[in-house]
């Protein structure tokens, strides 16, 4: 389509042609563009001869018009038709339906509000609906809406805006009693912490209390296994250094004094191993106890019972 455009397109106007003339050497201009040549070259000319001469703007060709002027030259009647043509090809077509190929929507639906072809119409899914002419449809409702406009009346007005301060206030109420809410439900959260917080202390001091009691059990026990230990390598060292004795003499006294430390060394009695046992144990006693518990009775609630007791369970043999 460029290409013809091109084809048909004055050299002189750069336009479509209109009403395209022939010259004697065969190409063809506007009308008007060969009447603004001939005006410009009589401005130019001193002397105004019965057949006026004009030079084609393609080839340059020197020739003489008819005494009638432009008017006499040859129409190109068929330039023309292909000009026609090809305006009326170029002008929008209105749309197709995409349901019948290539019909045109040419009725507008009622119903559906929507443009229809003719066989939408008639098997199509708008069949039987009532229909109109676009833009017929278009006069009549042009003025539909100054109509609806004309229905909003001031009091309607002042009653919508009435109903938006209601609504405004209700919200307000509505937001500061979140509000409330919201802070008793952080005070009342905050108090349960601190009491849960106060319980996790006392569980924890109760098991600190256990814990020393453990130590004050074991610690000297085990402070004098230390000391037999230390006591025995002591004697083993000195039998040794006895042994190394070559004076018989000092050897003889050394033994002595060896002896006597052997002696009160082996019946010196050992410690029992003490068993304690330490109830409750927090795990039974939180599942047991702490699993069930409501939110009302935490605050009665006792943190390990009274608290760990340190119990003795058995007593083994000397070792």
């Amino acid at each position: 389509m460029d290409n013809l455009e091109e084809d048909l397109t004055c050299s002189v106007c750069y336009s479509l042609f209109s009403d395209p003339r022939v010259l004697p050497c065969s190409h063809t201009f506007c009308k008007t563009c060969l009447d603004n040549l001939v005006q410009v070259s009589t401005n130019y000319s001193i002397w105004r001869p019965l057949r006026m001469p004009i030079k084609c703007p393609n080839c340059r060709s020197v020739m003489e018009l008819p005494p009638t002027g432009i008017d006499a030259l040859p129409t190109n009647v068929s330039l023309r038709a292909i000009i026609e043509k090809y305006q009326r090809d170029s002008e929008p077509r209105p749309p197709s339906c995409q349901e019948h190929h290539r019909q045109p929507l040419n009725m507008y639906c009622i119903q559906d509000r929507e443009l229809i072809c003719g066989l939408c119409l008639t098997v199509g899914q708008h069949q039987g609906h009532p229909i109109d002419d676009l833009q017929a449809a278009f006069i009549r409702e042009k003025q539909t809406p100054s109509l609806l406009l004309a229905r909003l009346s001031e009091h309607r007005w002042a009653q919508v805006c009435e109903l938006g301060e209601q609504l405004e206030q209700e919200r307000a109420r509505c937001e500061s009693l979140v509000r409330q809410d919201r802070q008793e439900v952080n005070q009342f959260f905050q108090t349960l912490e601190a009491v849960l917080a106060r319980k996790r202390q006392a569980c924890l001091e109760a098991l600190d209390k256990a814990g020393a009691e453990v130590l004050q059990a074991y610690d000297p026990l085990i402070h004098r296994v230390k000391e037999l230990q230390e006591e025995q390598l002591d004697l083993v060292s000195l039998g040794s250094s006895v042994e190394e004795e070559d004076s018989p003499l000092i050897f003889l006294e050394k033994l002595h004094l060896f002896r006597e430390r052997m002696e009160e060394f082996i019946k010196t009695p050992l410690p029992s191993v003490t068993n304690l046992s330490i109830t409750p144990r927090a795990a039974e006693y939180l599942q047991q106890q702490w699993a069930s518990v409501t939110i009302g009775t935490v605050y009665l609630l006792l943190v390990l019972g009274d608290g760990p007791k340190v119990r003795l369970h058995c007593s083994a043999p000397g070792l």
